[in-house]
């Protein structure tokens, strides 16, 4: 090298550094929370780093909105706005909640975990938002607004239609696509409360591909159904017509193996003890992959797809893909490599620079006259059994029967974020009464609580884990502590611990696996809990404050080096041809170049990487992204594929459609800085 010697090689080739906890100085709680600006005029993937299923977005006029499912968790159908795309604020619910029998209500041994309100399909024509969405057993729902903020009003449709799509064709009649395998196509009444009769047909068998979750557009004079297929992995398929009944043509895959490189992780076979959990499987290349979810264009002109990921136990996540048309078909990702999404890339073009913004604040100190919108009940709440005015500065929580935690009432909740998350609570136990216990959840299935018991007028902390069917109990004297989960969502564990003054935490029993699984539909939400085993009301538990620890709330977990040396060395362990020793050089929009003396590294047509002294442009730009585990890849934009190591000759080529699960394809590299006297 023609530069000074190298003193040092810092091999820092791990997970960086946890950030120091930024806090509200009035209240001490965490502020930092997930957002996919990364500052740059770039983005990363996903949108939201907790679940947003079954999304559907639409644009009317400058304003972007979004709705997705809620279940059976209470208030439900979230309307948030944005004008890029990728910064969103949230405007309100829908539905304050669903209530057609004991079972919403928690009563009688009966649950609707699983089912509850699903798959929406959100409209605006004339002035009006609609949303229509699925309950198990009823008939559609539809709510309607003029004002996204509310207030909805609600109607039943005499049909129920699973999974729908309604089009407002140019005509202003309304067509509704719906079902999975197969699919079918009617026209509804103009009150919007049935199908007109006659209009019925089967638009799709099973052996066509197309899944379900359908989003149904016009486009260009052309009807266009955007499915979601699970036969032979996860992928998104698409049909189009010249007529709204057809025929057809189907596209198989607009969209496939794109899960960023996410290893499918345990996975629950069963519904009950002894449960069996599949392990992690990096064979699988679709369990993750994107789908369900549609497209919409932009003022500027930009076509954008949008989808759900299976992100493994923290739930299905959003995600935002540039659109590129190709013989009529809009395929997520980039030219020359369709139906692969970069994890990072340039943000939607808007007139005017957004604002970095999140649509909720997590943590809580419980002093306002009502709930923070990130929080939702567990099926219907009773009222007169929660309160934020009894003790101001306080949710409390009075205790019914119930025989476990699963069929407890009232228990608050929020959805987990990723990929690192800490929950902790602070609560006061003293208004506890025998056969009440109170306390922090982990609610899936299964699930894990830490709580304080109270049993023959003395308290003890109880850990239960019922995976194991497992509770670890230490007896306790103080009627104030502290309880924490902490939580990584990329190894999909989770571990316990209390405070009695928190500040010093103390671990409680063993790691707990969180699962992804198909009983709740949703991935692992934090809940509040207090309830009675003894088939009586009891007391009352106090919860001071609620603060949501992120140390990784960027998309990007290590800062690019620009303008710093790195040696970069396959994720691997794939030998290269030559020491990868690198300056990066900082081309805007988060994009690099890699400078060696004074070459660069340059990517030919075919994809072949070699040394060349010239001034950077395309051929010697990458974009530099992460995957959702930090390894490095770098996206090439000479071909729009991805650099990787040739096992064979060591040598460097661009030609990867992207990261597979169990990293043996070359393309991941971690980097270390290296120190220079």
């Amino acid at each position: 090298m023609k530069r000074a010697i190298i003193c040092a090689l810092l091999t820092v080739f791990t997970l960086p550094a946890v950030a120091q906890k930024e806090a509200r100085p009035d209240t001490g709680l965490s502020i930092r929370t997930w957002t996919p600006d990364n500052g740059n005029g770039t983005f990363t993937n996903p949108l939201f780093y907790d679940e947003l299923s079954d999304p559907d977005l639409i644009r009317a006029g400058e304003w972007f909105y979004l709705t997705g499912s809620t279940m059976h968790a209470m208030p439900g159908l979230p309307l948030l706005r944005s004008k890029d795309l990728v910064n969103w604020e949230f405007l309100g619910y829908a539905a304050d909640r669903i209530d057609f029998g004991p079972a919403y209500r928690l009563e009688g041994g009966k649950n609707i975990y699983g089912q509850g309100i699903w798959a929406p399909s959100l409209h605006y024509r004339n002035g009006v938002f609609y949303i229509f969405a699925n309950v198990n057993g009823r008939g559609t729902q539809v709510y309607s607004a003029v004002n996204p903020r509310g207030p909805w009003t609600r109607w039943e449709m005499k049909r129920s239609l699973q999974e729908l799509s309604v089009l407002f064709d140019d005509d202003g009649k309304a067509y509704a696509v719906w079902d999975r395998q197969p699919m079918h196509i009617a026209q509804l009444t103009d009150d919007l409360l049935d199908i007109v009769p006659g209009t019925e047909k089967v638009l799709f068998s099973k052996a066509d591909g197309m899944g379900g979750g359908a989003h149904f557009y016009k486009i260009n004079g052309k009807y266009y159904i955007l499915g979601a297929n699970d036969v032979g992995g996860l992928r998104m398929p698409a049909a189009r017509a010249d007529n709204i009944y057809g025929p057809y043509e189907v596209n198989p895959a607009i969209s496939k193996e794109e899960g960023f490189g996410m290893v499918a992780g345990y996975r629950l076979k069963n519904r009950q003890y002894p449960f069996e959990v599949t392990p992690p499987d990096p064979s699988l290349r679709d369990a993750t992959a994107m789908h369900q979810g549609g497209i919409v264009l932009t003022e500027a002109g930009e076509w954008w797809g949008f989808s759900m990921m299976d992100y493994n136990a923290v739930g299905r996540l959003l995600s935002l893909a540039p659109v590129t048309w190709k013989d009529g078909w809009p395929y997520f990702g980039l030219p020359g490599n369709p139906g692969r999404n970069p994890r990072t890339w340039i943000k939607p073009r808007v007139t005017e620079r957004q604002q970095i913004k999140a649509p909720f604040e997590r943590s809580d100190e419980f002093s306002d006259t009502t709930l923070k919108p990130v929080w939702q009940w567990n099926h219907v709440p009773v009222e007169d059994k929660w309160s934020l005015s009894e003790r101001p500065g306080f949710l409390r929580l009075h205790s019914m029967p119930a025989t476990a935690f699963w069929d407890a009432r009232n228990t608050l909740t929020q959805r987990a974020i990723g990929p690192v998350s800490s929950p902790t609570v602070a609560v006061d136990v003293s208004g506890l009464l025998d056969n009440d216990v109170a306390g922090l959840a982990l609610l899936a299935l299964p699930y894990a609580t830490l709580g304080v018991e109270r049993s023959n007028s003395k308290l003890s902390l109880a850990l239960f884990d019922q995976a194991r069917n497992q509770t670890t109990r230490l007896a306790i004297t103080a009627q104030r502590l502290w309880l924490r989960a902490e939580c990584d969502f990329l190894t999909e564990k989770a571990r316990f611990s209390y405070s009695l003054d928190g500040e010093k935490f103390q671990p409680v029993g063993d790691e707990f696996t969180m699962i992804f699984q198909p009983v709740t539909s949703q991935g692992v939400r934090y809940g509040l809990f207090h309830y009675n085993t003894s088939k009586q009301n009891g007391g009352w538990a106090d919860f001071n404050s609620f603060d949501v620890y992120q140390p990784y709330p960027h998309g990007q977990m290590r800062a690019i080096p620009y303008e710093q040396q790195i040696q970069l060395k396959s994720a691997n362990g794939r030998a290269a041809s030559q020491p990868l020793i690198f300056t990066v050089r900082d081309l805007g929009l988060g994009r690099i170049a890699l400078q060696s003396g004074s070459n660069y590294l340059s990517v030919g047509a075919d994809g072949a990487a070699t040394l060349q002294t010239v001034r950077p442009g395309i051929a010697q730009a990458f974009e530099w992204i992460e995957t959702p585990t930090s390894e490095l890849i770098l996206l090439s934009l000479q071909t729009n594929f991805y650099l990787r190591i040739n096992p064979s000759s060591g040598a460097l080529i661009a030609d990867s459609p992207g990261p597979v699960p169990g990293n043996n394809d070359g393309v991941r590299f971690n980097w270390g800085a290296i120190k220079v006297d």
